[in-house]
C-alpha cells in the first residue's frame, strides 16, 4: 500500500475535520455521533497501522516505507519508520480507542474534546514517523495545543494553572531545541534527519566564557536537544508539571499524557543525542545516570506520601521514566532494548492505573485515598483488575514492567554499578507505595456509607481493560515479539555510538597531550 505512514497519520486528522464541518448541534445524538465517529476512526487508523508492522522488516536498521515529497519553501515533507520508532506507532494507535471508549460519560462540549483527541493523534503519529528535522519540530510542538486545551477546558478545579504551567515548561524547553536545528543545518546544510544522522558535527573542544566545552558544538547541542526532552520526559528536577497536570486533567487526558507523550521524551534521546551527538552524550552521560538514579529514588518517596491517587500514579511514572533515561543513556545493547521496552510497557500499565482511578472517580468524583477503603467488597472484577496493574507496576515476574525494569538494570550494572545499586533500591520504593495504595484503596471492611452502593464495572470498562491485560501479560511471557523487532536498530545504534567515541578518544588524547607542552 502506497504512502501507508500518512493514511496512518492523517485519518484521525480527517475525523477531526469532518467532525467540525459536519457536525451540526450539541443535543445529545451529536454528542453520541461525535463518540461514534471518534472511536471509529481510531479503530480504523489501528487496523491500518497493523499494515506497517506487517510490511515491516526488522533486519533491515535503516528507515523504511519513506515517503517524500516537497512541501513548503523548499522544505521537504519526509516520513518513515524504523526499528525504534515503528512500535511507538503502533503504541499511539492501539491506545487511542481505549482512550476515547473511556471518554464516553463526558457530557460539556463533546464534539470538541473528541476534535482535540484526534488531532492529537495525529501530531502524535507524525513525531514519530517525521524524518525532517522542520516537520519533526512542528509535529513535537504542535502536539502541545490539543493537550493544552484538553487538560484546560476540560480538566479539575485547578486546570487553568496546570494547562499553562504544561505547556509553558515544555514550549521553553523546546526553545533550544529550535536553536539547535537552525545551528545544525547551518552545519550540515540539510534538515533531512537521515542524512543528518551521518553528519559529524564538530566535537573540538573550545572555551566558552571561561569554561572548557569538552566535545565542543557536540556538547552545547546535545544540551539543547536534552533540555527539550528531559522536560517532555520528564526527568528529575524539572518533572513538577507532570504531577499537577495528571490531577487536573480528564481521565483520558492523563491515560494519553502517560502512555504517549511522555515517551516523545525518550524517543527524543533515542533518535537525536545518541546518535547525532555521540560525544556530547558520552561526556554527559555520568550526570545524566545519576539525575536518573535520583529521580527513581527521590520520585518513589514522594510518591510515599501523597494523598491524591492520581498524583501517586504520576510520581510513579517519573521514577519509570527514570528507569528509561538509565537504561538510554548506558548506551548499551541491555539498556536500550530495556529502555524501550520499558517505555512501551509502562504505555500500558500506566494507561490502566490512570484508567483505574477514572472507573472510580466517575463514580465518587473523589481521588482522595482517604475516601475509599474495602472496595473488594463492593467491586471484586475492579479490586482483580487493579491489583493486576499494580504488581505489574511493581514489576511482577510475568507481566511487561519486570522485563524493562530488569533489561535496564542488567545493562546499567555493566557501565555503574552504583548508579545500578541506587536505581535498583527504587523496586522496592515502587513495592512500597503502589501496594500502600492498593491496601488503602481496596482492601479492608466496607465502612463508610458513601462506598456502599458503589457498582462494579460496567461492560464498557472491562472491554477498555481486555487488551490492555493481554499485552501486559503477552510481553511479560513473550518479550521476543518486540525485543525481535528493536534489537537490531538497537544494536547498529550502538555499534555506530561506540565507533564515534572511540575515534573522539584518540583526538582527545592527543589534544591534552599537546596543552601539556
Amino acid at each position: 500500500m502506497d504512502n501507508l505512514l500518512s493514511i496512518v497519520t492523517f485519518i484521525p486528522a480527517l475525523a477531526a475535520l469532518i467532525l467540525g464541518v459536519f457536525l451540526r448541534g450539541d443535543d445529545e445524538a451529536a454528542a453520541k455521533n461525535a463518540k461514534w465517529l471518534a472511536l471509529f476512526a481510531t479503530s480504523v487508523t489501528f487496523l491500518i497501522s497493523l499494515f506497517i508492522l506487517a510490511q515491516f522488516d526488522p533486519s533491515d536498521t535503516g528507515f523504511q516505507m519513506v515517503e517524500e515529497g516537497e512541501w513548503l519553501l523548499g522544505l521537504k515533507y519526509k516520513m518513515g519508520v524504523d526499528g525504534i520508532s515503528v512500535l511507538f506507532v503502533l503504541l499511539t494507535t492501539f491506545m487511542m480507542p481505549l482512550t476515547i471508549a473511556a471518554s464516553w460519560d463526558v457530557k460539556v462540549r463533546v464534539k470538541e474534546y473528541m476534535i482535540a483527541f484526534l488531532l492529537l493523534e495525529t501530531l502524535m503519529l507524525g513525531v514519530f514517523m517525521a524524518l525532517d528535522l522542520v516537520l519533526f519540530y512542528l509535529f513535537f510542538e504542535a502536539g502541545l495545543i490539543p493537550m493544552f486545551l484538553i487538560i484546560g477546558i476540560w480538566g479539575g478545579a485547578n486546570r487553568i494553572y496546570a494547562s499553562f504551567k504544561f505547556f509553558l515548561y515544555t514550549f521553553l524547553g523546546s526553545v533550544l531545541m529550535l536553536v539547535a536545528m537552525v545551528a545544525m543545518f547551518a552545519d550540515a546544510g540539510t534538515t533531512d534527519i537521515a542524512v543528518l544522522l551521518t553528519h559529524e558535527f564538530g566535537s573540538e573542544s573550545f572555551s566558552l566564557l571561561g569554561i572548557q566545552i569538552v566535545g565542543g558544538m557536540q556538547t552545547l547541542m546535545f544540551l539543547a536537544f536534552f533540555a527539550s526532552f528531559a522536560v517532555k520526559m520528564p526527568m528529575w528536577p524539572v518533572h513538577t508539571w507532570l504531577p499537577d497536570a495528571h490531577v487536573q486533567a480528564p481521565t483520558a487526558g492523563s491515560v494519553v499524557l502517560a502512555a504517549i507523550l511522555l515517551k516523545m521524551g525518550g524517543y527524543g534521546f533515542l533518535r537525536f543525542c545518541l546518535p547525532m551527538f555521540p560525544v556530547g552524550s558520552e561526556v554527559l552521560a555520568p550526570l545524566v545516570l545519576w539525575m536518573s538514579a535520583i529521580a527513581i529514588v527521590y520520585t518513589s518517596l514522594v510518591a510515599l506520601v501523597q494523598e491524591d491517587m492520581k498524583k501517586l500514579i504520576a510520581y510513579s511514572s517519573v521514577a519509570h521514566m527514570g528507569y528509561v533515561t538509565m537504561g538510554i543513556f548506558v548506551v548499551n545493547q541491555q539498556g536500550i532494548d530495556g529502555a524501550i521496552f520499558q517505555m512501551l510497557s509502562h504505555g500500558f500499565i500506566s494507561g490502566a492505573l490512570f484508567l483505574c482511578v477514572g472507573v472510580i472517580y466517575d463514580r465518587m468524583h473523589t481521588r482522595e485515598i482517604d475516601a475509599y477503603g474495602g472496595l473488594v467488597n463492593r467491586m471484586p472484577v475492579y479490586a482483580l483488575l487493579f491489583m493486576f496493574f499494580t504488581m505489574s507496576n511493581v514489576g511482577l515476574p510475568g507481566t511487561s514492567g519486570f522485563i524493562g525494569e530488569f533489561l535496564t538494570l542488567m545493562g546499567a550494572f555493566q557501565e555503574n554499578t552504583w548508579v545500578a545499586a541506587v536505581a535498583t533500591s527504587g523496586v522496592i520504593f515502587s513495592a512500597a507505595y503502589a501496594l500502600w495504595l492498593y491496601r488503602r484503596v481496596v482492601m479492608g471492611d466496607l465502612i463508610k456509607e458513601s462506598l456502599k452502593s458503589i457498582t462494579d464495572m460496567t461492560a464498557r470498562e472491562k472491554w477498555i481493560f481486555a487488551p490492555l491485560v493481554a499485552m501486559t501479560l503477552l510481553l511479560g511471557v513473550y518479550p521476543a515479539l518486540v525485543t525481535d523487532i528493536i534489537g537490531p536498530s538497537t544494536e547498529a545504534l550502538v555499534d555506530d555510538y561506540d565507533t564515534a567515541i572511540a575515534a573522539f578518544e584518540p583526538q582527545a588524547a592527543t589534544q591534552v597531550a599537546a596543552g601539556g607542552h
